[in-house]
C-alpha cells in the first residue's frame, strides 16, 4: 500500500484490498456468494406468497367494510393507505435492484457478483452520501414515519406495533468498534453486490411483514411473523452465542467445508429425526431448555458406495438468564402482607435456578423457575437471604429486608356503595351489607359476618350475616324521610383464610328518601 497523503477514494480502495486479503486468509469461497443468492431467491418466493396473502386479507377487510361500515370503514381506509405506501416503497426497492443488476449478463450467476464498486459509487462520494444515497435513506425513514402515523391515528400512541416498526426500519447510526458508523455505510459500503440485492429483498420482506401485522391487528388479532436467517458455516452454528431461558434454539448443522450438494439420507439430533434439510444443512428449531450448558448430540448418515456412513454430532450451547447480582422482587409491591400468599421472583442472573437457594421465615418455593411464595406471620419485618454457585465454583450471596404489613381496614358498603348513601327505606330493608378493600394490590374476597344498625329514635340492632333480619327491618320501617341510618361495627372474614382477623370495616350512612 502507498504511504503519504491519500485521497478518500484511494483510502477506500486500500481498505477494499485489505478486506479482500482478509477474505482469502479465511478461505472464503465463492459458495458464500451463492448462499446469498439462494437466500435471495427464497426471500423472493416468500415475498410473492406474502403479497398474495396480504391481498386476500385486504379483500376480506373491504368486504367487511361494505357489510359493516360503522365498524370497519375506518379500518379499511387505514389498511388501504398502508397498502399504497407499501406498494410505492416496494416498487422503489425493486427499481434499485434492477438498476444494480443491469450490467449482469446472468442475474443468477451469484459467484460473479462479488464486486462492491457499483453500489459504492451509487450511494457514496467523497466520504458523503450521493443524492441517490440520501434519497434511499429518506425513503426508508419516510415510509416508517407515515406508517407509524397511521397506526398512532387509529390505534393510539403506545401501540406495541409502533416500537416494532421503528426498530425494523431503523436508519440511525450503528455501533462499530468503540464508535458509531452511519447506517448506510454500515450495511452497504464495501459489501458484495449480491449481499446488497439480498438486503433489498429482505427489506421488501420487511414491508410485507409490516403489512401483514397491521392487517392482523386491524382485524382484531395480532399476526406474528418470524423470519430468520442462518449463517452457513461448519459443525453447530447457533443463530447467537447464548439463549435466554424460554427461547427456541435456532441454528444449523453442517459437515466440514460447506457444500450445498451434500445431502444426508438421515439426520438425528437429541433423539429426534430432522426432516428439514436446506442446502446441505439440517435446520434445528427446538426449545433451548433450562439455564446451563446444553448438549446437542446425534448423527449425520450418508450413503457411500451403497453403504451407510455415520458421522457423529457432538456439540453444546449455553442457555443463560438475563445480568450478575441477586434480583429479589415482590411481584405485587415492595412490602409483604400478613394473611395472604405474596408471590415473589428470586434469581441470580448467570446462575441456573437449581443452583440458587433462598431462605426466609414463611418463604416457600412455587411452581416455575425462580418463583416463591412468602406467607409472613408475626413480626414487622422479614429477611430473605439468597445464595448461588457460579460455574467456577464461587458462591454469590445477597439478602434483603421486607416490611410486613397487615391487610388494611376495609370500608363498609351498602349495595356496593360506600360512605354516605341515599335510598328509600324499602330498598334499605332488602340491601346487602358488605366490606371491600378498594385500591388494594391483592384480589381478596371478604364475607360479611355481622354488623350493627342504628335508626334514629330506635335501639341499635345487632345483625348476623350480610342481610337485614326481622328486628332490623322493623327498626328501618319506623325511620322517617330525611333521617340518617348508621350501619357500623361491620365484621368480615377473609375467604380462603378464615383464621386471619380482618379489622372492622368503616361505617356507612344512609339518608332515608
Amino acid at each position: 500500500m502507498a504511504s503519504g497523503k491519500l485521497s478518500p477514494r484511494q483510502k477506500m480502495i486500500n481498505l477494499m484490498y485489505l478486506v479482500f486479503i482478509a477474505m482469502l486468509a479465511m478461505n472464503m469461497s465463492k459458495e458464500v456468494l451463492s448462499a446469498f443468492g439462494f437466500m435471495n431467491e427464497k426471500l423472493v418466493e416468500n415475498n410473492s406468497t406474502a403479497t398474495e396473502k396480504n391481498k386476500q386479507t385486504l379483500s376480506n377487510l373491504a368486504t367487511k367494510a361494505q357489510e359493516q361500515p360503522e365498524k370497519y370503514a375506518n379500518l379499511y381506509s387505514t389498511a388501504s393507505n398502508v397498502d399504497q405506501l407499501s406498494k410505492d416503497f416496494t416498487a422503489y426497492l425493486e427499481a434499485k435492484k434492477e438498476f444494480f443488476l443491469t450490467e449482469q449478463e446472468d442475474p443468477k450467476d451469484y459467484e460473479a457478483m462479488d464486486q462492491s464498486n457499483l453500489v459504492d459509487e451509487h450511494f457514496f462520494a467523497n466520504d458523503k452520501l450521493t443524492q441517490e444515497g440520501q434519497e434511499f435513506v429518506d425513503k426508508i425513514s419516510n415510509y416508517k414515519t407515515e406508517i407509524v402515523n397511521l397506526i398512532k391515528e387509529l390505534l393510539g400512541e403506545d401501540h406495541p406495533l409502533i416500537a416494532v416498526i421503528n426498530k425494523r426500519f431503523d436508519t440511525s447510526d450503528q455501533k462499530k468498534g468503540v464508535g458509531t458508523q452511519p447506517w448506510l455505510n454500515n450495511r452497504y459500503e464495501g459489501f458484495p453486490l449480491i449481499s446488497t440485492i439480498t438486503n433489498l429483498t429482505s427489506m421488501q420482506m420487511d414491508i410485507k411483514t409490516t403489512q401483514s401485522e397491521i392487517y392482523g391487528t386491524l382485524l382484531g388479532g395480532q399476526l406474528e411473523s418470524d423470519v430468520s436467517m442462518s449463517n452457513y458455516k461448519t459443525i453447530l452454528i447457533p443463530e447467537k452465542s447464548a439463549f435466554f431461558q424460554g427461547e427456541n434454539f435456532k441454528g444449523k448443522v453442517v459437515l466440514g467445508r460447506y457444500d450445498s450438494s451434500l445431502k444426508p439420507s438421515e439426520v438425528v439430533v437429541n433423539g429426534q429425526n430432522i426432516t428439514k434439510i436446506e442446502d446441505g444443512g439440517a435446520i434445528l428449531d427446538f426449545p433451548a431448555g433450562s439455564v446451563g450448558e446444553r448438549e446437542v448430540k446425534g448423527k449425520f448418515v450418508f450413503m457411500e458406495n451403497g453403504e451407510p456412513v455415520e458421522i457423529e454430532i457432538n456439540s453444546s450451547y449455553a442457555v443463560i438468564p438475563k445480568p450478575n447480582s441477586a434480583v429479589i422482587s415482590a411481584d405485587k409491591m415492595n412490602v409483604v402482607y400478613r394473611g395472604v400468599p405474596n408471590p415473589m421472583t428470586i434469581s441470580i442472573p448467570g446462575i441456573p435456578d437449581n443452583l440458587v437457594t433462598a431462605t426466609g421465615t414463611g418463604l416457600n418455593r412455587a411452581s416455575g423457575s425462580g418463583k416463591y411464595v412468602m406467607t409472613p406471620s408475626s413480626g414487622r419485618e422479614v429477611t430473605i437471604r439468597v445464595s448461588g454457585k457460579l460455574p467456577n465454583g464461587q458462591t454469590v450471596s445477597s439478602s434483603q429486608n421486607f416490611r410486613i404489613k397487615d391487610i388494611p381496614s376495609p370500608v363498609g358498603t351498602i349495595r356496593k356503595q360506600e360512605g354516605y348513601v341515599k335510598m328509600p327505606k324499602t330498598s334499605l330493608e332488602n340491601a346487602t351489607v358488605g366490606a371491600a378493600l378498594p385500591d388494594f394490590d391483592f384480589d381478596l374476597t371478604l364475607n360479611t359476618t355481622g354488623f350493627t344498625i342504628k335508626v334514629p329514635g330506635q335501639s341499635a340492632v345487632v345483625v348476623s350475616g350480610s342481610r337485614m333480619n326481622s328486628q332490623a327491618k322493623k327498626a328501618i320501617a319506623k325511620a322517617k324521610r330525611g333521617e340518617v341510618v348508621i350501619i357500623f361495627d361491620i365484621k368480615s372474614s377473609l375467604v380462603g383464610n378464615s383464621s386471619y382477623k380482618i379489622k372492622n370495616a368503616s361505617a356507612v350512612s344512609i339518608e332515608i328518601q
